[in-house]
């Protein structure tokens, strides 16, 4: 009477050990999936995470290598304003600005431009024409004096001398007009200016005006 309730025990303590096993490798599979995906998802992160900061590794190299042109650039310049403005008191260039954001490329480019129209040489303004006209006189004035001393030596010494000398006092006197564009040349690069045609003139006429005066003064 006992051994078919012990058989129907067995076999549900069967089933019950087929469905917990079921259930087990249900749960593994689900565990495993689950494992997988959180795996999956991790190397993912890791992934974005490498590419970021590779990309972040390259915004810095990028980044310093800007810096350093700018320097260079910024170091150009100061100089170049240093001598254009003939002094050294401006001392070391400025650091860069807080708060000051964007490409500074453009900025760097337009303080060069600013710096190419500034260098470039303008003529010389109408208030210097009076010295314009002292450098023509002066020029033949000195030029004269030369001619005339070397008149001086040809009669003292004779001969050759005397015949030589005044073609050469001629010649020397004659260029005093131009002998007046040197000290006008100084003066315009003083001012940082052209000699242009309206000065080359100015000098020019002055000294052949106070040539021909010499010339017929002294005959």
């Amino acid at each position: 009477m006992n051994e078919p309730v012990a058989s129907d025990t067995y076999a549900a303590h069967v089933r019950r050990l087929a469905e917990l096993t079921g259930r087990v490798a249900t749960q593994r599979a689900e565990a495993q999936a689950w494992h997988d995906q959180q795996c999956a998802a991790a190397e993912r992160a890791v992934a974005q995470a490498t590419a970021q900061v590779r990309d972040a590794e390259q915004e810095v190299t990028d980044a310093r290598s800007m810096l350093e042109r700018v320097d260079t650039e910024v170091g150009h310049l100061w100089a170049e304003l240093r001598s254009r403005l003939g002094t050294r008191r401006l001392g070391d260039p400025p650091g860069p600005a807080r708060e000051v954001t964007g490409d500074p490329v453009p900025l760097l480019r337009g303080v060069r431009e600013l710096l190419d129209r500034t260098g470039q040489r303008g003529e010389l303004p109408g208030s210097v024409n009076p010295l314009l006209a002292l450098c023509g006189v002066a020029g033949a004035v000195v030029a004269y004096a030369l001619g005339a001393g070397a008149r001086a030596v040809g009669q003292r010494y004779g001969g050759d001398l005397a015949v030589g000398m005044p073609v050469l006092a001629l010649v020397v006197t004659l260029l005093g007009p131009v002998a007046g564009l040197a000290p006008a040349k100084r003066l315009a690069d003083r001012r940082h200016a052209l000699l242009g045609p309206r000065p080359l003139a100015i000098v020019l006429a002055t000294g052949v005006l106070t040539t021909v005066l010499l010339l017929v003064s002294t005959r």
